[in-house]
């Protein structure tokens, strides 16, 4: 495995907002992280120098500095921005009052709302990959600080519709393959795109994505309730005949 390449902390101290941005500031700061987003991809965070994403965005070097406070901050801001994926998320569907349906299409939703951005996703998926071949710490802060939060909610919820006190492992597997539903499709995106553009090139077509797999994600709570009920083994643990 390569070893990690410690992403120094970022400098800035204030917010664009903060600073007195210009008119025109927020259209420069998209033009960095975009231009930023493609080459960090490309080329990982060590071996892409400020010169080249100011170059690629037309902006001077200082730009950035002005709107991120470092290269750190920039790699921070082109890493997760375009997902979006916040604490407050998990409100959206992580609540009592709500049906199962209305979680899990709150959930979906939620989860599959960056694709609509199209390519500029694609490139932070890209980027996602190579921070897991060449670390710098961002992948590790994401999954304890977003991604395991949201696989505990999405649990909660779980457990709530099937009237679990406490989740064992078979919900976990279950709320791990709902989650699989929409990540298979930023990881599978380039083979959508090859295959069937059509199913991903407008916000209407990742909307229809959202109504299909609340669908499915209702049918596999479905399927786990009915083996509890019965009394089942979880699928997968029965054994398999040998000849």
């Amino acid at each position: 495995m390569t070893a990690a390449i410690p992403l120094p902390p970022s400098t800035e101290q204030n917010s664009p907002e903060t600073r007195g941005q210009r008119a025109d500031g927020a259209k420069a700061r998209q033009l960095l992280l975009h231009a930023g987003l493609r080459l960090f991809a490309e080329k990982g965070f060590a071996k892409t120098s400020t010169r080249e994403i100011a170059l690629a965005a037309n902006a001077n070097v200082a730009s950035i500095s002005y709107y991120f406070g470092d290269k750190a901050g920039l790699y921070r801001a082109a890493f997760t921005e375009p997902m979006g994926c916040t604490a407050s998320d998990r409100a959206l569907y992580d609540q009592p009052g709500l049906t199962l349906r209305q979680s899990l299409h709150a959930f979906i939703a939620n989860f599959l709302a960056p694709m609509k951005q199209g390519e500029l996703v694609q490139q932070c998926t890209r980027l996602h990959f190579r921070e897991m071949l060449e670390p710098t710490g961002l992948w590790a802060e994401e999954i304890d600080n977003d991604i395991k939060p949201a696989h505990a909610a999405l649990v909660d919820v779980l457990a709530r519709h099937l009237g679990m006190a406490q989740a064992d492992d078979a919900l976990h597997r279950l709320a791990f393959s709902i989650t699989g539903l929409p990540l298979q499709l930023f990881i599978g995106r380039d083979c959508v795109q090859a295959i069937r553009p059509g199913l991903i090139d407008q916000p209407e077509a990742i909307d229809a994505w959202v109504h299909q797999m609340v669908v499915y994600a209702e049918a596999m709570v479905a399927i786990e309730a009915t083996q509890r009920q019965l009394n089942l083994p979880p699928a997968g643990n029965e054994k398999i005949a040998t000849s």
